[in-house]
């Protein structure tokens, strides 16, 4: 659920500025009449480069909580549009790049600070902003124990675990070639899968367009939702104290 409320308010962070853009440079812009979709499409081809996906794809694979979901499907949508200045292929390649650093700096945070710090930093303000928490470490931990070293190449595949998977691998001191190799596979796969997402939803863009104040609409009413949810979950746990 948190994850969703994230991944709905990324949207909304790249949404809102075009749309309050528009707004205020309609004289001069002609742009304005863009429709949300277009809008977004427009951020994504101006601002998203190889550079910028490795970037974004090593943020998601570390502890903080940014969903591959608003990185690579977008990119792969505008690589499949014609004299794209992006390639899908290397648009998979960089993603799983970056996937890779995001996963090292992780594992090798866990072999510096060891289990005790790790569980702590967890546990703090910090790791509570980064949706972090001591049960998802061990949640985790428990995964990577249970089916070993595969569980680096199986995690990458698995939501919840993909982006911490690398820490109990870096506990657990696993030979760093394996992990490795494990890692980019497991990334290579699943930015495969995500990139193929934004191959098909290109084929379908004049519907996304043509529905796109529908999915407006849609977007602020879970968004709304999920804050409710969040309010009243704090205040009844509250209560209960």
């Amino acid at each position: 659920m948190k994850k969703l409320f994230l991944s709905i308010a990324l949207a909304l962070i790249f949404v809102l500025p075009q749309e309050l853009m528009a707004q205020h440079t309609e004289v001069i812009q002609p742009d304005s009449s863009l429709t949300l979709f277009q809008k977004v499409e427009k951020w994504y081809d101006n601002n998203m480069n190889y550079g910028s996906i490795t970037a974004l794809m090593a943020v998601e694979s570390t502890f903080f909580p940014l969903p591959s979901e608003i990185v690579i499907p977008p990119a792969a949508y505008i690589a499949s549009k014609p004299n794209s200045h992006l390639n899908i292929f290397l648009v998979i390649l960089f993603g799983t790049i970056g996937a890779f650093i995001g996963a090292s700096i992780n594992y090798w945070l866990a072999v510096w600070l060891g289990r005790p710090l790790i569980y702590k930093l967890a546990e703090t303000k910090f790791g509570k902003m980064l949706l972090l928490s001591s049960a998802k470490i061990q949640k985790t931990e428990d995964y990577f124990n249970k089916h070993g070293k595969i569980s680096t190449f199986i995690g990458r595949l698995v939501p919840g675990i993909r982006h911490l998977i690398s820490i109990p691998a870096g506990l657990a001191r696993m030979n760093y070639v394996s992990f490795t190799l494990f890692t980019l596979l497991g990334a290579g796969i699943w930015n495969t899968i995500l990139a193929f997402m934004g191959y098909l939803a290109h084929g379908e863009a004049d519907m996304i367009d043509k529905y796109s104040e529908e999915f407006k609409i849609i977007i602020y009413v879970l968004l709304i939702l999920t804050a409710l949810y969040f309010v009243a979950k704090y205040f009844i746990k509250k209560k209960k104290k």
